[in-house]
């Protein structure tokens, strides 16, 4: 295919907040710029990819592979669109897409989706509606904007070259997108639906992700006869029963250690100790304020991991009531937790059928 692909790298990030430049900035493990590298390049869909920065020197650094050229941009974000129009000219390319190096989340399938709209049309350009409501400002006057009629693009935008160039080199005014250009002259434009998470990354805050912690969370017990066996909260049908100061559940002993591991809060024996206090408590009880602790300090449960270690009984058999019961009691989706049962080939107590284990981790997020 002759398709040139085009990331605008060249702004001064100043509404971003911050000593280094947007595109260079730290996101999802990588900077910023990279992103749309990366799945340019990953799409295959491009003969050429090029670069249009006023940092030169940095992006020489990456050693990006020969299929990426890195050229100088201009003081605004038409220069710098219309410099790479000029420099690749010289390859008479069929199809040339213009992205803004501040998008990192489009997806390829995007890209494809563009490629094959530009087969049929001379311009492809993806739009979402606005989720919020729009006024427009005419003078002194504000005026309501139907919603359902009012769209925002987003970038890559795609175009036959030739009709590109030649737009854009008889343009004096400063174009906010290539799409402006087309607009301007009533030339069609294909609209294509874009992506959500394609949101252009203008503030600081568009990418401070939320904080995520993990804990760790172990118990075992023995078995002992004639007593009632509860497993997450559970009722379980066993000859034997776990020994302990409480019920002796492992794995709602296990989750609430894994919680105050994640929350940085000691054990669960620094709050409820083998005193008369707690004697023969349930479980459920010791779980509950460590769970309502956790969602008033501000914290969500992304997912919990449970494997109970035993040979008997079997989790196969009561892995769905084992879950609900979890569920019910830390208020998370069945579909965040997860149970695996595990045996220990014989060996030791476990294996002697006398103890039965438990660990968790869980994995939750701070959020404002």
């Amino acid at each position: 295919m002759n398709n040139y692909f085009v990331i605008l790298a060249a702004g001064k990030s100043k509404r971003f907040s911050s000593n280094l430049s947007k595109q260079f900035y730290k996101y999802k493990n990588k900077e910023i710029i990279d992103h749309s590298v990366e799945k340019s390049l990953n799409s295959k869909l491009f003969k050429k990819i090029i670069i249009v920065s006023n940092n030169i020197r940095r992006l020489k650094k990456k050693k990006y592979p020969k299929l990426v050229t890195i050229i100088e941009g201009g003081k605004e974000r038409a220069d710098s669109s219309l410099n790479a129009l000029k420099y690749i000219k010289r390859y008479k390319p069929k199809n040339v897409y213009i992205h803004d190096a501040a998008r990192p989340n489009f997806s390829i399938k995007l890209l494809k989706t563009i490629s094959k709209n530009l087969k049929k049309s001379n311009a492809v350009v993806p739009i979402i509606n606005s989720n919020d409501a729009i006024k427009h400002k005419v003078e002194n006057k504000v005026f309501n904007l139907k919603r359902k009629d009012s769209f925002l693009t987003q970038t890559p935008q795609a175009f036959r070259f030739s009709e590109l160039y030649d737009l854009a080199t008889k343009e004096k005014s400063k174009i906010n997108d290539e799409a402006s250009l087309f607009l301007n002259k009533g030339l069609k434009i294909k609209f294509i639906l874009g992506e959500n998470l394609n949101n252009k990354i203008t503030y600081l805050d568009d990418v401070k992700l939320p904080k995520t912690y993990y804990g760790l969370g172990f118990d075992i017990h023995r078995l002992v006869k004639n007593k009632k066996l509860f497993l997450g909260g559970a009722k379980i049908p066993f000859h034997s029963g776990l020994k302990g100061h409480s019920d002796g559940d492992v794995i709602l002993h296990a989750i609430t250690d894994a919680i105050l591991g994640a929350l940085r809060r000691k054990d669960i024996g620094t709050y409820f100790p083998n005193t008369k206090k707690y004697k023969n408590i349930r479980s459920p009880k010791m779980l509950k304020p460590v769970v309502e602790n956790l969602y008033k300090s501000n914290f969500s449960i992304n997912n919990l991991d449970i494997n109970l270690i035993c040979e008997q009984p079997k989790v196969s058999r009561y892995r769905n009531k084992i879950i609900k019961s979890i569920s019910k009691l830390t208020n998370l989706n069945k579909d965040l937790i997860n149970l695996k049962g595990k045996t220990v080939e014989k060996l030791g107590l476990i294996g002697k059928e006398k103890a039965i284990a438990c660990e968790v981790i869980i994995s939750i997020t701070k959020y404002d």
